[in-house]
């Protein structure tokens, strides 16, 4: 059959926005029946919010939703109203199934509280009302519940939401390029007893992160799924092209700009008014809008990583090899958002060993004094970057009679490439922390002077980049460090806690 010459009057989804990546093996959607149900409320869609509503609920032969594993990213920037789509989602999906729990969490407290306002503006409509059982308001504690006992909670990842659930079958995380890897695990192990035959429901949304945010969840996910790594993954994103540069303020918008924002914003003219869009652009700063407003990610979401992935990986160690016994080195550093993290590292005969002691966020700087002093005392060094917050404890440690070693840039770049030539030449064991493993597939080079020395990016200092920051100093520090006998490492477990 001859091709039409004309275009359907809609268009695809893969033909409008930057990325469409879905599930292997899906048959059906459970899209039509939360339509249906929208629609009993007066509620319809634009075309571009009906197939990736049904990319969220695409199903597999079983049954089961087709992303229940790995969930749905959504990267889209600001005033496109994506809550708007989720939230009657969300609804629909209350009100078709009873005692379903949701989740919806932000990294703000005043997101999770806006959102809270807009999904009460929707339980208030006049056909949804009927079916509300209560609101409870109240800081920390905001939910809507439904007459058939369904029920959905709000709440901020930062004031500590999301711990102690049990039952969950959805979690919405807003904001998602500001998720840790312990806001993730502090919610995922809920789902494991959603009691839905379709499984969970895990939604993740957000815009690109900022080098400062903790994205390693919503950066890998994208990563995995752009490189065909997740069969398990849905990944819708809306973005102007990789290369655009809004042009910057006080000069007004061109007509370039206007055709960039809608690549970017599928809502607008139509939902989204060119106020709307400039009254952004002049809150947020030039790299910020580019991010929020036009859904560009930061090249560095996407690169080949300065130490092979597949290296790394053949160099775990198993769990029963694992060397014990007190460290030859620690190493700490320190997120902007106040995440420290403490490598250790032990020298050995055939391979030194490197592990991730602790990663956590600092309330209270003495007991991380504390810590260290327990178990450095006189005769273990810290290693320390003189560039890194961390950096503001080694008057402190010394004072408490802690050996610190404080690091430059060149120490740096000698150290990196220390642990780099280690890894290729299979001379480091570890135990393949996530963390590390997350921060390898986004950590970026920085190149130091012009002798071709580099060093991890200082610029993208997430909790998981910082940490391994640390495990390269620690590693760094064995080279001041004689071989320990191979009978005080071998076969025993290191202590680190």
């Amino acid at each position: 059959m001859a091709k039409s010459l004309t275009k359907p009057s809609t268009p695809r989804l893969s033909e409008v926005a930057r990325h469409v990546v879905i599930p292997k093996g899906i048959v059906s959607t459970g899209w039509p029946a939360i339509e249906a149900k929208c629609a009993e409320f007066g509620v319809s869609f634009r075309w571009w919010q009906k197939p990736i509503g049904q990319i969220i609920l695409a199903k597999r032969a079983d049954g089961k939703y087709a992303s229940t594993i790995g969930g749905t990213g959504l990267s889209i920037p600001r005033q496109v109203g994506k809550t708007f789509l989720v939230g009657m989602i969300i609804v629909a999906l209350c009100l078709l199934r009873k005692k379903l729990t949701v989740v919806w969490s932000a990294h703000r407290l005043r997101t999770a509280e806006e959102t809270f306002k807009k999904m009460q503006a929707i339980a208030r409509r006049k056909r949804i009302a009927p079916f509300v059982s209560k609101v409870i308001l109240g800081s920390g504690e905001e939910s809507i519940e439904f007459t058939n006992g369904s029920r959905i909670l709000f709440g901020a990842r930062a004031a500590g939401f999301g711990r102690g659930f049990d039952e969950v079958d959805v979690v919405v995380y807003d904001e998602a390029q500001i998720l840790g890897e312990n806001a993730l695990d502090d919610m995922i192990p809920a789902t494991n007893q959603c009691r839905q035959p379709e499984g969970a429901l895990l939604l993740f949304m957000g815009t690109p992160p900022k080098p400062t945010d903790p994205g390693e969840v919503f950066t890998r996910m994208r990563s995995e799924a752009l490189t065909g790594e997740d069969d398990d993954t849905a990944w819708i994103e809306f973005g102007a092209d990789e290369d655009y540069e809004p042009t910057p303020l006080p000069a007004p918008l061109t007509e370039r700009d206007w055709k960039q924002i809608t690549k970017a914003n599928p809502s607008f003219p139509d939902d989204t008014s060119r106020e709307a869009i400039l009254r952004m652009r002049k809150k947020l700063g030039p790299e910020s809008f580019k991010r929020e407003g036009a859904g560009v990610w930061d090249k560095v979401g996407l690169h080949d990583s300065a130490i092979p992935l597949d290296q790394w990986a053949a160099l775990v160690i198993p769990d029963e090899e694992v060397p014990r016994g007190a460290p030859d080195r620690y190493a700490l550093t320190m997120s902007p958002e106040r995440v420290a993290s403490i490598a250790v590292a032990l020298k050995g005969e055939a391979a030194d060993y490197v592990d991730l002691a602790q990663l956590e966020r600092v309330d209270d700087s003495r007991k991380l004094v504390d810590w260290l002093v327990a178990r450095c005392g006189r005769r273990t060094p810290v290693m320390i970057d003189s560039r890194d917050p961390a950096a503001s404890f080694v008057n402190e440690l010394r004072t408490r009679g802690v050996k610190v070693n404080v690091t430059s840039a060149s120490d740096a770049g000698r150290a990196c490439g220390g642990l780099l030539d280690a890894v290729n030449e299979g001379r480091v064991w570890h135990c393949d922390q996530p963390a590390i493993a997350s921060a390898l597939r986004v950590a970026a080079k920085r190149d130091i002077g012009k002798g071709g020395l580099w060093e991890w990016d200082l610029d993208d200092l997430t909790p998981e980049v910082a940490a391994l920051r640390a495990l390269t100093l620690a590693h760094y520090g064995l080279s001041f460090t004689r071989h320990r006998s191979a009978n005080k490492t071998s076969g025993r477990r290191v202590v680190t806690a």
